[in-house]
């Protein structure tokens, strides 16, 4: 079975990659947007060089020729990226898929596909990403957790991401969500490793059971 972190972190770089892996985080997810192949391959490799270093699973946003390529442990694909189903046919069983949504539609719709995770957003406004779906706040992620527990419907472990900071880690995991993606929060603080390992140590205090 896949084993899959409660705590991701996403960046665009070796050197966060690595201080966050310093303080204790095991998922790292490199997220290129507008960057040609090349310049996409040339990181790739730097990142994956230091998730191997930590031992640490390495995730490539949208790029599934590129994951193929390196032999990274994953892809993770937007809305608008290729299909989960060809991009399973493509990279096969052992590799990790996880996909974004942004409704209780989406959720439900990506719950009977070939995938790993959902990373559901975001929970707030983030500069991280150009092209942000709906807020959903934490009425937002209530509603959709909650109808999938009424309903019993099963998904692959909900992954929180967008705009997330310390403070509303407890609140989100006691929705029920999986676990939480992080970036700005964790390359934006003065000690990238030591805002890693806070993060990595609330999270492990508030886990609890989750759809």
């Amino acid at each position: 079975m896949k084993k899959i972190s409660r705590l991701q972190f996403v960046t665009t770089n070796a050197k966060t990659a690595e201080e966050a892996l310093k303080g204790g985080v095991d998922w790292v997810q490199l997220r290129l947007k507008d960057a040609g192949f090349d310049e996409f391959y040339i990181v790739a490799k730097e990142v994956q060089s230091v998730c191997k270093k930590y031992n640490a699973t390495f995730i490539i946003n949208d790029n599934v020729e590129l994951a193929k390529l390196l032999g990274a442990d994953g892809v993770h694909l937007g809305k608008e990226d290729m299909p989960p189903s060809q991009a399973r046919e493509i990279l096969g069983d052992g590799f990790i898929i996880g996909c974004s949504a942004n409704s209780r539609k989406t959720v439900m719709e990506l719950a009977s596909l070939p995938i790993d995770y959902i990373g559901l957003g975001p929970y707030r406004f983030t500069h991280t990403k150009k092209k942000l779906g709906t807020i959903l706040g934490v009425s937002g992620y209530k509603r959709i957790i909650e109808y999938m527990k009424e309903n019993s419907v099963i998904t692959q472990p909900i992954i929180a991401i967008g705009g997330i900071d310390e403070y509303d880690i407890e609140e989100l995991m006691e929705i029920g969500v999986y676990g939480i993606a992080v970036s700005g929060a964790i390359c934006n603080a003065y000690s990238i490793a030591a805002a890693a390992a806070k993060f990595k140590k609330i999270v492990s205090n508030n886990t609890k059971q989750s759809i």
